[in-house]
């Protein structure tokens, strides 16, 4: 089964084109057109030049993953079994985008179309690979700019949150915090390649930062007080523009401790047979080594997706995509609409 996904939930304008055949998932080609550059100077998104963007990039987006896919133009409508594209949660303006280009082809080319919901096209990252044996139940850390989820998944397309973020979710803290160090965005890569400098002098940090809601009794997260106390912190001291690396280190471990330690508990709760990461911020080193030693140390099969699927990319969209063709689970074009809020379940 071919599917062709489309992702524009944000600020990168994706298409990717997959090849499903039972528990396997081949990728055939993953375009990614990246706006990192044109949103440095804001510290952020803005929306409304996201979105222009995404019109300008996305047929040449579509028409390029199709290319490398080794699909003629002229051999979409034998060769591609279905579409299927972000519906939210996401940027409204950027995910019409998106859904509207879906809706347009869907129907021009007479092919079935699904909406996913984007933070399960970050969960199916972790199935993109020449056989997927995860064993349900399955516990997902999702992470990312906008979302820090703690995920129960049953089965394909059995999803239950059992806790998120109330505030800040991890991703938009590590912009705040390298926004208050004068360090860039985004943020995330940042900060971890500044925190690993103060690694290799070897030292022991003095500084010590919350972890926030560590021992709430609850599977939530927040974020927004880390990001606060860091502001504080640096308030205080006169010297802090010296010891960037530093406070960068502890910011890191204060974010990676926190979600860590809450999804062994809820792993433990739930008695889990697998623990996988998703999201963004996935790609965070540290994040990624220390989610394995916790995987080892429970004893759980551990799940973490390649950093090429980690970040927003249209991969992980086909790839869910691919799980709701294989149930019939499609949308009629005129049915299929943005939901910028939309809730995984």
């Amino acid at each position: 089964m071919i599917i062709l996904g489309i992702e524009t939930s944000c600020d990168e304008t994706a298409a990717s084109v997959i090849d499903g055949r039972g528990g396997a998932i081949k990728v055939l080609s993953n375009v990614v057109s990246s706006q990192i550059e044109i949103h440095k100077k804001y510290y952020g998104v803005v929306p409304e030049i996201a979105a222009r963007e995404h019109i300008l990039n996305i047929l040449p987006v579509i028409n390029e993953a199709l290319e490398k896919a080794g699909i003629k133009k002229e051999e979409v409508q034998k060769r591609i079994d279905a579409l299927s594209v972000t519906i939210g949660p996401g940027l409204i303006t950027s995910l019409i985008v998106g859904i509207e280009t879906a809706k347009t082809l869907a129907y021009a080319w007479n092919l079935p179309l699904i909406g996913i919901n984007h933070i399960e096209g970050h969960i199916y990252g972790n199935f993109i690979k020449p056989e997927s044996k995860i064993k349900f139940p399955t516990l997902v850390l999702t992470v990312s700019g906008g979302h820090t989820m703690l995920v129960l998944m049953k089965g394909h397309g059995k999803f239950q949150t059992i806790g998120e973020t109330r505030d800040d979710a991890a991703g938009e803290a590590f912009d705040k915090a390298a926004k208050l160090l004068n360090l860039g965005y985004p943020g995330g890569p940042i900060v971890s390649k500044t925190a690993a400098e103060f690694v290799k002098t070897g030292k022991k940090s003095a500084i010590v930062l919350p972890r926030p809601m560590i021992n709430s009794g609850d599977f939530d997260f927040s974020f927004s007080g880390l990001k606060t106390a860091l502001l504080y912190k640096i308030q205080k001291d006169k010297d802090w523009q010296n010891k960037i690396p530093e406070y960068c280190y502890e910011f890191e471990r204060a974010v990676v401790e926190t979600l860590i330690s809450k999804t062994v508990k809820a792993a433990r709760k739930y008695k889990i047979k697998t623990m996988m990461l998703a999201g963004g911020v996935s790609a965070n080193s540290v994040l990624r080594r220390d989610f394995l030693a916790a995987c080892l140390k429970e004893n759980l099969a551990c799940q973490i997706p390649p950093p090429e699927y980690t970040t927003d990319n249209a991969a992980m969209i086909a790839a869910a995509g691919y799980w709701h063709a294989r149930r019939k689970d499609f949308t009629p074009w005129k049915k299929i609409k943005v939901d910028c809020n939309l809730e995984l379940k």
